[in-house]
């Protein structure tokens, strides 16, 4: 414990912007990346100019607003674009497949077979093993019409 006191306080920065860093690696979320970055770059300047302790937390605080704030204004200009959109949409997926009622949609509420599952389904009115086409979803509701 003693050694850690002797720590110069531009390690501790340096050691804890690694380890955000890591962290970030290990459980990606985007965030503590930037606030490792602060955290390097209060370690350089504690290592360049001495300054207080109170002064480097002062300094992390604002070059982590300073580095979330800029990123976040960066990812709002240059969105990352999915190559598949659709990949956590089951129900978007299936829009456009044809499908068979397994009971019998009646008052615009029914279920249909979707492979070897059944879902269920909202559209007009068709009797049991009609063949209808998903139009889209809507929760675990897939919204289909007639063939």
């Amino acid at each position: 414990m003693d050694s850690l006191s002797n720590m110069d306080p531009n390690w501790f920065w340096l050691s804890a912007g690694v380890l955000m860093a890591a962290a970030e690696i290990i459980a990606p979320g985007f965030f503590l990346m930037w606030l490792g970055v602060a955290a390097i770059l209060t370690g350089v300047v504690a290592w360049v100019v001495p300054i207080s302790v109170p002064a480097q937390v002062g300094l992390f605080a604002v070059l982590s607003i300073i580095a979330v704030y800029a990123a976040r204004k960066w990812l709002v200009d240059n969105p990352i674009a999915s190559d598949d959109p659709l990949l956590n949409d089951r129900g978007g997926r299936l829009a456009g497949e044809v499908v068979t009622v397994v009971e019998a949609i009646v008052n615009g509420r029914g279920r249909v077979k979707v492979g070897d599952s059944v879902w269920n389904a909202r559209g007009a009115d068709a009797a049991e093993g009609a063949k209808v086409r998903v139009t889209g979803s809507q929760g675990a509701e897939l919204l289909v019409e007639g063939v």
